[in-house]
């Protein structure tokens, strides 16, 4: 059966359960769901006929009925994207401050990043999962868990994964954009 599932509520309609991921609905909850991506728990009590949604770009706590209008209220915000997932792996943006960006990216295995640098910041590495291999200036080096790689700005670098490779990037500097970065062609096979 064919079910268009574009609003919060009908989505709430053709859920298995009251909730996905970590929440809990206490006794005096009615017609409650909740839709949680975060790594830290929803409580619900004495709600009725609502839905919760809680991810990293941000949290809907909506009556069903007013859940299908949300598109002018978040076409509104300017919240730079925190999370995504891609073919290559995921990232999740962790902290924002004036001059510094943390990020965790996750590789898959086999996936690569581009071969690229920036003009304007300096990059750390920390290797939290996995194997893989760096190319830091055309130079290659394998990489495992613990390792700490440093790029300078104007450095030419990229990651390669053998295993899934978690990695916490952490960007330095006074003008930290997703403008500032310049692709190079792939290099030969590694």
């Amino acid at each position: 059966t064919w079910k268009d599932l574009g609003t919060w509520n009908t989505l709430t309609e053709a859920m298995d359960s009251a909730c996905v991921g970590e929440a809990v609905l206490n006794e005096t909850c009615r017609n409650v769901h909740v839709v949680n991506e975060l790594d830290m728990p929803v409580l619900c009590m004495g709600l009725q006929d609502i839905v919760v949604a809680a991810s990293p770009e941000g949290i809907l706590v909506s009556d069903k009925e007013q859940s299908s209008y949300i598109k002018p209220y978040v076409s509104s915000f300017t919240q730079q994207v925190m999370f995504a997932e891609k073919s290559w792996g995921s990232f999740r943006i962790m902290d924002v401050e004036k001059e510094s960006l943390t990020i965790k990216v996750t590789l898959n295995p086999g996936h690569k990043m581009n071969y690229h640098s920036h003009e304007f910041r300096d990059e750390v590495w920390t290797v939290i999962y996995g194997e893989g291999r760096a190319v830091i200036d055309g130079e290659e080096r394998r990489v495992k868990t613990g390792d700490v790689l440093r790029m300078p700005a104007g450095c030419r670098h990229m990651l390669l994964a053998d295993t899934e490779l978690q990695v916490i990037e952490v960007q330095l500097g006074k003008d930290i954009s997703v403008q500032d970065k310049k692709k190079y062609p792939p290099l030969k096979p590694l």
